[in-house]
């Protein structure tokens, strides 16, 4: 089974570079199922139902979340409870939707578990122990192939989750900082990266027009933020080729937009 995790999508650059690629990616690599991190796809904050929408109709099948998740709360109740969209498994139990869903992928099963870290992040659950919680229902249903997307702001944090689930997950890849890190690995048949970055506007501050994040790091005052009408922009995605729950290849795809030029550099795991 080949699957992909595609980074941040922030805002309209986002969508429409996926818009633009992922049907041909698909078909290049023959990716079986494309999982997306969507709370900054509309507008940069939260997740529409028209947008979520347009994700799935161009090759996306599940969509995860973050603490951006309900920032549009009524369209996301919508969503978590009627598509395949995930929020943080360590919410408040009593939050609406899923941390996590199984599905039939090439003849197998894949389970997909979203988590948000604590540190500069909202009150939830301990993710370490939610995660522990969810393996043990998964490992009773004799679920194998397993990836996780770790929505949070300390790598430390990250590392603990590899630490943890090396060799029991078939994959673990952090978002949130919009920045993409450069530690691909594959440890005892478990992907490993810190950060996917963002997929959306790369020539600014994490996908958002420059000017108001500069006025609040020099005068303290700072508008909303919002997403540049025109910018060069970037698709991140890692792929993974899993056999018996274990990652056997795994690789990161950029690709970069500028103006009508596309620029495609690809990092191998060896």
């Amino acid at each position: 089974m080949k699957i992909a995790f595609i980074g941040d999508i922030v805002g309209r650059p986002g969508r429409k570079i996926i818009e633009q690629n992922l049907k041909k990616l698909r078909a290049k690599y023959e990716i079986d199922f494309v999982i997306a991190n969507g709370e900054n796809a509309s507008h940069g904050f939260g997740l529409t139902v028209k947008n979520a929408n347009e994700l799935f109709k161009v090759g996306v099948d599940l969509i995860t979340g973050g603490n951006h998740s309900f920032d549009k709360k009524q369209e996301m109740i919508n969503l978590v409870t009627t598509q395949n969209v995930l929020r943080p498994a360590n919410f408040p139990e009593a939050m609406p939707g899923v941390g996590h869903m199984v599905f039939d992928v090439a003849g197998e099963k894949l389970a997909v578990i979203n988590l948000m870290g604590n540190f500069a992040m909202p009150i939830c659950d301990n993710p370490f122990n939610k995660a522990t919680e969810i393996m043990e229902e998964l490992e009773e249903q004799n679920i194998k192939n397993i990836f996780i997307d770790f929505h949070g702001e300390a790598t430390s944090e990250k590392r603990v989750m590899a630490m943890m689930f090396n060799g029991k997950v078939s994959g673990i890849c952090g978002t949130h900082t919009h920045v993409g890190t450069d530690d691909l690995q594959i440890v005892d048949g478990t992907t490993y990266l810190s950060d996917i970055g963002l997929t959306g506007c790369r020539d600014n501050v994490i996908g958002m027009d420059a000017k108001n994040p500069i006025d609040k790091a020099t005068t303290g005052l700072g508008g909303h933020f919002t997403i540049s009408s025109s910018c060069k922009s970037i698709l991140q995605v890692l792929v993974m080729d899993l056999e018996d729950g274990k990652s056997k290849d795994a690789f990161k795809i950029k690709i970069l937009c500028d103006k009508d030029e596309e620029i495609i550099t690809k990092a191998f795991f060896e």
